[in-house]
C-alpha cells in the first residue's frame, strides 16, 4: 500500500522554484532515502511534504487522502512526523517539556502520558536527563530527542532530514540502532534526507536520487557502495 504519493510536485521560495514536478511513491512499512548535493531539493520536498511550504503546483497524498491544501499541525495529526535538519528542540526547555511539546496533538492526558512511557522505554538514554535543558545536551543528544519528541505523537511516517548533521560518529551508529529497531517494532514508515552515503546505505530499502528539483532515479542500497555508479547518478563520491 502506498502511504505517501506526491504527482506533479513543484514548489519554492518566494520567486525562486526548487522542485520541478517531483512524482514520488513510499510504501507502507518501507525506508525510503532521498539522495542528492546540497541545493537540489531534498529539504523542500520534505517540507512541502509536510506543508511547511505551499506547493505551486501538483500534489501530495497521504494515507490515500489529498492533503495538498492541508496545514502542517493537521498532517502531524493523521500521522505524518517531521525531524527537521538542525533538530529545532527548544533550548530553555527541559528534556521531558520538549518531549510533551510532542504530546499536544494527543486525544487526552492518558493517551499523552501513555505514549510518554512507551517512548522513555524506547530512549532510556533520555530517562537521566530529563530535567536537563535542551540546549546543554550534545549534538547527539539533541537528534535523539528531537526523534523522540516526533514519535510521542505517535506518526506512522516518520521523515528525517539530515539526522547525522553535526553529529559524532558513535552516535551517528546509535542513531542507526535506534531507527532500526523503531521501524521493527511499530512498523513504522520512514523517510530519510541524507548525504552520508553509508548511513542512508544502511538503512534505507530504497533510495531516489533528485537533482536540480526532480527524481532523475533510483538506487539499490548496495549499490552507493559502488563510487562509479555513486558519480554516474548523484555526482557524489
Amino acid at each position: 500500500m502506498k502511504l505517501l504519493e506526491t504527482r506533479g510536485l513543484r514548489s519554492g521560495y518566494g520567486r525562486i522554484p526548487i522542485l520541478q514536478g517531483v512524482d514520488l511513491a513510499v510504501e507502507e512499512g518501507s525506508f525510503t532515502g532521498i539522495l542528492g548535493h546540497n541545493g537540489m531539493g531534498k529539504s523542500t520536498l520534505i517540507k512541502t511534504v509536510f506543508g511547511q511550504i505551499a506547493p505551486t503546483a501538483g500534489a501530495v497524498r497521504f494515507d490515500g487522502k489529498d492533503v495538498t491544501g492541508t496545514p502542517s499541525h493537521r498532517r502531524a495529526s493523521l500521522g505524518l512526523g517531521y525531524v527537521p535538519q538542525g533538530r529545532e528542540i527548544f533550548p530553555t526547555l527541559s528534556v521531558e517539556e520538549n518531549l510533551r511539546m510532542g504530546l499536544m496533538r494527543l486525544p487526552d492526558r492518558h493517551a499523552a502520558e501513555e505514549s510518554l512511557a512507551t517512548v522513555l522505554d524506547e530512549f532510556p538514554r533520555l530517562k537521566p536527563l530529563l530535567g536537563r535543558r535542551g540546549g546543554v545536551l550534545s549534538g547527539g543528544e539533541q537528534q535523539i530527542l528531537a526523534i523522540a519528541r516526533s514519535l510521542c505523537g505517535n506518526p506512522r511516517l516518520l521523515m528525517l532530514d539530515e539526522p547525522t548533521e553535526g553529529i559524532q560518529p558513535s552516535i551517528v551508529d546509535e542513531i542507526i540502532a535506534i531507527l532500526h529497531d523503531l521501524r521493527n517494532k511499530r512498523k513504522l514508515t520512514l523517510m530519510l534526507v541524507e548525504q552520508k552515503l553509508d548511513f542512508i546505505a544502511a538503512l534505507a530499502d530504497q533510495v531516489f536520487v533528485i537533482q536540480r528539483g526532480q527524481i532523475t532515479g533510483t538506487l539499490a542500497p548496495a549499490q552507493l557502495a559502488d563510487p562509479e555508479v555513486v558519480r554516474e547518478f548523484v555526482g557524489l563520491g
